[in-house]
């Protein structure tokens, strides 16, 4: 089974995150898309996150029912912080049959060569790139395993949301309507 693996810290969910999960299970080869809750990016801020288990929450409701997207809180038992060398060496060892692959910004790609072993996720995995309004994708969007996507690009910013639940407006059209639904009921970024 070839598996996409979109990491991300999901602080909330929104609506570009799922366009981009849309995109991928429908223009690429994959038979299913991971969304892979990150508990801590060592490149973030730990303190601007809500809790593991709330973006967790938030991931399955935005989901839903759709039968190629699953939500993953496979980095919640991993060593902190997390780095994607390791979750996908202990994926690997969990399911040795599937083929898993990455899911990445632009901005990430531009970055890529400061990630933890790098050279090794790219030798070893594809990654398909969604573009980032305003970034240059670098010298590795050459790479025979980078695949650039033609998803459509949005400028929706979690941290954006985040600031508009805190002054009490509406995030109606930023998020999934089930997230949008539980974030009026609950006090999550208030």
């Amino acid at each position: 089974m070839k598996v996409a693996l979109f990491f991300g810290s999901f602080n909330p969910v929104h609506v570009g995150h799922m366009i981009i999960a849309s995109y991928v299970v429908q223009h690429t080869d994959v038979d299913q898309l991971w969304m892979i809750v990150s508990p801590h990016n060592p490149h973030k801020v730990k303190a601007s996150l809500a809790k593991d288990h709330d973006r967790l929450h938030l991931v399955r409701l935005a989901i839903g029912d759709h039968d190629k997207l699953r939500a993953s809180n496979i980095e919640f038992d991993l060593p902190k912080p997390s780095y994607t060398i390791e979750t996908l060496t202990y994926l690997k060892e969990k399911h040795p049959n599937y083929n898993f692959n990455l899911i990445m910004g632009g901005d990430n790609l531009n970055s890529f060569h400061k990630w933890k072993n790098y050279e090794q996720i790219i030798a070893n995995h594809h990654i398909y790139v969604y573009q980032r309004p305003s970034y240059d994708l670098g010298p590795l969007q050459h790479h025979p395993h980078v695949k650039i996507l033609d998803s459509p690009l949005l400028q929706i910013s979690a941290s954006r949301i985040r600031t508009l639940i805190k002054e009490g407006k509406s995030v109606k059209y930023y998020v999934p309507d089930s997230v949008n639904k539980y974030l009026e009921e609950t006090t999550l970024y208030r």
